[in-house]
């Protein structure tokens, strides 16, 4: 079954944008691959758009020759020999998002194309799209002619939240659905591609993914998505946790090949990456009288497969506030005789059985995710 958990890899957008070329996708092949980022589950190294000539040949997409000339099929074997799979961008427009050729009426034609070049992973943009068509269908279409291929494709629908594509995606054969806009380089963009898809994650599981964009974490003011400076290192750590927490796929966007070691440890966290790879996915309940009443403060819970659960606390706003989370709104009233043990998920802190509530104070922009088990009084 693909996209069991969610999808995990490497998309070229946030850094390179247009400018891409053969040089700079072989290395960031080998940094994945000699990094530790493969190790820990980034699998796929995505092409984003511009990879292709402005104009068909024969009716086929054809590489860029001067960014790409060796062409795909020997990108996707060099990606393949390092353990890795090959994911390219497409548009179900006439043209891609940059004016490029899009799949349009050419679907079937394409993806033969695409598997004939070993291609693992198609993201398919909604751009440039005619008035008169009826894009849902342009997605089921795509995701027929991948099957006709016969080859394992994972495909990523992103219609950037048009036609509300939680309702529907799954049912055209998709493995990733867009909600969001696209993400950038701040901390009010992550949070707000984030925080209102709480509601649409029931649409989210095993075989169809929320995508709530590429990662921004450790790009620091650099790249194609680049806006008011970046973030600082704990508020791209909060980012990270939030796409864990919420079970979102993870696809990062920084430049591997010289992250910072620090940036490289927090994408490569066990803990918070187990949390994003649960096969068994619960998303995350919240009480939404609090969540309103709180609206930069939010606590949140999932349930564990082994009988436990996650608790975590965000603190959006710009000072030390307290995140209020109340037993009796989770399923744990105080008349339950249960409690909960806790302990800080990163640290390992034991934090204590807690009874009735735990609303522990959060610094500005920081997070606390505690895993509990509950326990008799």
């Amino acid at each position: 079954m693909l996209a069991k958990t969610p999808p995990m890899g490497w998309n070229s957008w946030n850094t390179f944008g247009p400018d891409i070329n053969e040089k700079i996708i072989l290395e960031t092949a080998d940094a994945l691959a000699e990094k530790g980022y493969l190790a820990a589950g980034y699998e796929y190294l995505v092409i984003d758009d511009a990879w292709m000539r402005r104009e068909r040949v024969d009716g086929k997409l054809v590489p860029d020759p001067d960014k790409f000339p060796h062409g795909m099929k020997y990108i996707a074997d060099y990606v393949h020999s390092k353990g890795l799979k090959f994911g390219l961008y497409s548009a179900a427009g006439v043209l891609t998002c940059l004016g490029f050729p899009g799949s349009y009426g050419h679907e079937y034609e394409d993806a033969a194309t695409f598997a004939d070049w070993g291609v693992d992973y198609l993201k398919y943009d909604l751009c440039h799209y005619p008035g008169s068509g009826q894009f849902k269908n342009s997605y089921l279409t795509m995701g027929m002619a991948l099957r006709a291929t016969g080859r394992e494709i994972m495909f990523s629908g992103a219609t950037v939240g048009s036609g509300h594509p939680y309702r529907w995606m799954r049912s055209v054969g998709a493995h990733l659905f867009r909600s969001t806009g696209d993400i950038s380089d701040n901390f009010e963009s992550f949070r707000q591609n984030a925080v209102p898809q709480l509601e649409y994650l029931y649409g989210s599981g095993p075989g169809c993914w929320n995508d709530l964009d590429i990662l921004i974490a450790g790009m620091e003011g650099r790249g194609n998505v680049a806006s008011l400076g970046g973030c600082t290192e704990r508020e791209y750590y909060l980012h990270f946790s939030l796409w864990c927490f919420f079970g979102a796929p993870l696809m990062i966007g920084a430049d591997v090949r010289n992250l910072g070691e620090n940036y490289r440890k927090m994408l490569q966290n066990k803990e918070l990456i187990a949390i994003d790879q649960l096969e068994d996915y619960r998303p995350p309940y919240y009480e939404e009288k609090q969540r309103y009443a709180n609206a930069d403060r939010m606590g949140m819970m999932r349930l564990l497969p082994d009988g436990g659960v996650l608790l975590a606390y965000y603190n959006f706003s710009d000072e030390k506030a307290l995140v209020p989370l109340y037993f009796e709104d989770y399923g744990i009233p105080a008349q339950s005789g249960y409690g909960l043990d806790l302990t800080d998920l990163l640290t390992g802190e034991p934090l204590g059985v807690k009874r009735d509530f735990f609303c522990p104070h959060i610094e500005s922009r920081d997070f606390l995710i505690c895993r509990g088990k509950l326990v008799k009084f």
